[in-house]
């Protein structure tokens, strides 16, 4: 700084200059307002940002506004549009924040129906240590039609033959209704699953036909007494609409497991009380932990409640791999009662389209590739995997995403976000804002006017359809009949600088029955499955 400016900034602080400037500007805009008849408005802008000035030196909220009236404020209006700015002009295309540009023009491309191809080559750095890819066979088979199948609860009553690729929980209330309606258009057209989230099943599930699965939380929405216990009655009712073809219970949730939910009464709308049966105006509480059940053993009996009551439909739950020993006590209830679900979702936690607090979106919960792996050896060391389905939700959006998932145990894949960026969602991030800039992630009347529902729907369906086509065309190349058949000895990944491994190599995999036999195979199962009980989620002390 200059010698004279720094004398002049002892007497008035060259930091009030912007300040300083308004006001000079307004007696110089209201001279000539008063002299020659114009200048009115610039009189005006002037006066309104001089008292701004000193509102701003009398305020005790922002210390930088006291110290930099009026230009302050420039500070945080850049601020507010920063993450926009930087999605827009700085981000690169491989960025991940959660999801990479190049992630979502490739969804919004296949959702219009545009070409998806990229010329020149990989972005991708394929020397970088974590890079991954398939084996092509050079006798490639030719695949029918990439409508590929997995019967879930085979035997059962009603059994369903599910798509491998399908929408992921999200309720009504966090969503939109035309959000909704236009999922579930998407899935009736394209012949695959839309889950309800544990926000039940609204109006707007119902009105297009479109195949659900009901996902059933802690708050027992749409199955619940008036004081928030399970409902057998209600259940029954809705469980046994030919829509819903089945039963999930939610133990937890990648975006924040463990944690419960409140939504405030102010946004507890008519619509959304008529789909979670609770009172409108009150605030509706989802608890961290479920009522109807406190042991693993009650908690198998209650899946099968549940089927009985929903006439036999493929009855499973969803939960993020937490401690260890839970899930393992959740397996020893299997054995010990011979109730068996058709069907576990694991989630991982890099999941979520729910807001949550950051220490849990970043630090609690297993990644996918950790939970799903853990489920699924231990249920082929127990001889029960093929009695149960997998399915898996976790930053899903390609269809070598569905492939590598399918290498690790998965028989189908759900999606969230990329269901939304085929709804038109930019990755704003205001989701739990109710401000969402397309009118996906809101209750804004005037806001949900912007997803214009038979656009969408298509554009929902195309995603489904050529995403699928794509993993026919790996599956194919990879000389295979189905994505079924995909398994880690086709993965292969850069664990060093010059060196690389099959999945099958580089994760460690568990022999069918080994731990029926009192085989331990891996460090995990030896330290935590003595600590297992199927009588509770709590450790055994010897």
């Amino acid at each position: 700084m200059f010698a004279w400016l720094k004398r002049l900034d002892q007497h008035f602080p060259v930091r009030y200059s912007a300040w300083l400037f308004c006001a000079v500007a307004l007696m110089l805009s209201t001279f000539s307002w008063v002299a020659f008849g114009t200048g009115g408005w610039l009189a005006l802008l002037f006066l309104f940002l001089t008292l701004l000035g000193a509102r701003d030196t009398q305020q005790s909220h922002h210390s930088i506004l006291r110290n930099y009236p009026v230009i302050g404020h420039l500070r945080f209006m850049l601020e507010f549009i920063r993450p926009e700015i930087r999605q827009y002009f700085f981000e690169s295309d491989r960025e991940t924040v959660p999801f990479s540009r190049q992630q979502r023009s490739l969804v919004y491309q296949r959702a219009k129906g545009q070409p998806d191809k990229r010329p020149f080559g990989t972005q991708l750095d394929v020397a970088a240590i974590g890079y991954e890819w398939i084996n092509h066979s050079l006798q490639p088979t030719s695949i029918a039609t990439h409508d590929f199948r997995v019967t879930i609860g085979e035997g059962r009553a009603q059994p369903y033959s599910a798509s491998v690729f399908n929408i992921s929980a999200m309720s009504f209330g966090a969503l939109s209704a035309n959000a909704i309606l236009a999922l579930n258009e998407g899935a009736r057209r394209g012949g695959f699953a839309h889950d309800t989230g544990e926000g039940s099943i609204s109006r707007y599930h119902r009105e297009n036909g479109g195949d659900l699965i009901w996902e059933i939380g802690s708050g027992y929405f749409g199955c619940r007494h008036a004081d928030g216990r399970f409902s057998e009655e209600r259940f029954t009712e809705n469980a046994r609409l030919e829509q819903v073809k089945m039963i999930e219970l939610k133990l937890s949730q990648g975006a924040k497991p463990g944690h419960g939910g409140v939504l405030p009464g102010p946004k507890v709308t008519p619509e959304i009380a008529e789909a979670r049966g609770v009172a409108v105006g009150v605030d509706c509480v989802s608890p961290a932990s479920h009522g109807a059940f406190s042991t693993p053993v009650e908690m198998m009996h209650f899946i099968e409640r549940l089927r009985e009551l929903s006439g036999g439909k493929p009855t499973g739950f969803k939960l993020c791999i937490g401690h260890p020993w839970e899930w393992f006590a959740i397996a020893k209830a299997m054995l010990e009662t011979g109730i068996v679900p058709d069907f576990i979702v694991v989630d991982g936690a890099e999941g979520g389209t729910g807001a949550a607090p950051l220490e849990f979106t970043d630090h609690v919960g297993a990644p996918l590739q950790e939970g799903l792996l853990l489920v699924h050896n231990t249920l082929v060391g127990l001889n029960l995997r093929s009695r149960v389905k997998l399915g898996c939700a976790g930053k899903v959006v390609s269809a070598f995403d569905i492939a590598r998932m399918m290498a690790l145990g998965a028989d189908w894949c759900n999606a969230a976000r990329g269901f939304m960026f085929a709804l038109g969602c930019i990755q704003a991030q205001h989701c739990h804002t109710g401000h969402c800039p397309t009118g996906v992630a809101t209750q804004d009347a005037q806001r949900q006017k912007a997803l214009v529902v038979p656009t969408k729907s298509e554009r929902v369906y195309n995603f489904h359809q050529q995403t699928l086509h794509a993993l026919k065309e790996l599956v194919q190349a990879a000389g295979l009949n189905h994505p079924g058949e995909i398994s880690a000895s086709h993965i292969v990944r850069r664990n060093s600088e010059h060196g690389v491994k099959l999945l099958a190599n580089l994760l460690p995999y568990v022999e069918p029955g080994a731990l029926l036999t009192g085989e331990m195979p891996h460090q995990v199962f030896r330290t935590y499955w003595p600590m297992a009980q199927a009588g509770s989620f709590g450790v055994l002390r010897t």
